[in-house]
């Protein structure tokens, strides 16, 4: 839990993903429309620390685990909720906030 709190407060935008998710593909893309500068953990990739990763995110409630999305150190949750978020108009100040938005 520790390293995943650390991990997230580093950055501004941070995103757990893995590579073969197509709903990963897509909140990487569209972070990268909006013009987000993210930190992408792809899990899969990380061998063990990404399946004990996994499993903290798990924990915390992310249900899938891929992809979860921190915004200023902030659990968002998942794709669902980032567009529930960005259809709310909440996204955008969020980001801003977090210092990940500049416009």
């Amino acid at each position: 839990m520790e390293r995943v709190s650390k991990m997230v407060t580093e950055k501004p935008v941070v995103i757990f993903s893995k590579t073969g998710c197509c709903m990963s593909y897509s909140i990487k893309s569209f972070f990268s429309d909006l013009g987000v500068n993210t930190t992408v953990y792809e899990l899969d990739e990380m061998q063990r620390a990404g399946r004990e990763i996994e499993a903290v995110l798990s924990n915390l409630g992310c249900n899938p685990t891929v992809p979860a999305v921190f915004i200023g150190g902030q659990m968002v949750g998942g794709e669902s909720e980032v567009m529930s978020l960005h259809l709310q108009g909440a996204l955008k100040p969020k980001l801003k906030t977090a210092g990940a938005l500049w416009v």
